[in-house]
């Protein structure tokens, strides 16, 4: 499962080091590439 999106209105927008945009970002891409490995593994398995 995909990681939820924060609202936009949990960025203060303040440009902090450790974003919660930027963590959501970080997330979706590891979900993406574990997805991604899955697929390989598992070729004929139908698409989400």
């Amino acid at each position: 499962m995909p990681p939820s999106e924060p609202d936009p209105a949990d960025c203060c927008g303040e440009g902090c080091v450790n974003c919660v945009l930027d963590r959501y970002d970080e997330a979706l891409e590891r979900y993406r590439a574990a997805l991604a490995a899955w697929r390989v593994r598992h070729p004929d398995a139908p698409s989400p």
